[in-house]
């Protein structure tokens, strides 16, 4: 499974950015995809899930009504709209696939994308 992320680039804050995270490479149904980030001296931390059939989700408490995580089956894609961004949503966010049912939060997917910086400016 081959991830690609887009959708990363500078803002500023109170603005808006979409990601989105197509897979290819293989006759693709897994358990779940999930958004994660990242900064310099911190864990990978998990920001938001979705389970890949029934649309079940997981946001992190700091993102919860700002951003949206949504995939479309059909394009194997799945998305995350972040609305209200602040400073500390700076990171380099990744996408990730669960093939096998488990746990949206944590860190122990099976596919990871390259990951797009995400920076939000004051």
């Amino acid at each position: 499974v081959q991830l690609v992320e887009t959708g990363g680039g500078l803002v500023q804050a109170g603005g808006s950015l979409r990601l989105s995270c197509t897979a290819s490479g293989r006759t693709f149904s897994p358990w779940a995809m999930g958004w994660f980030r990242m900064v310099p001296g911190k864990e990978r931390e998990a920001v938001a899930g979705i389970t890949w059939r029934g649309g079940g989700t997981y946001y992190t408490d700091s993102v919860k009504g700002r951003f949206t995580i949504s995939r479309d089956n059909t394009k194997n894609t799945v998305y995350l709209q972040m609305n209200s961004l602040k400073p500390e949503d700076t990171a380099v966010y990744y996408c990730a696939v669960r093939l096998h049912t488990g746990n949206l939060v944590r860190t122990d997917y099976d596919y990871w994308g390259q990951g797009t910086q995400v920076t939000v400016s004051s």
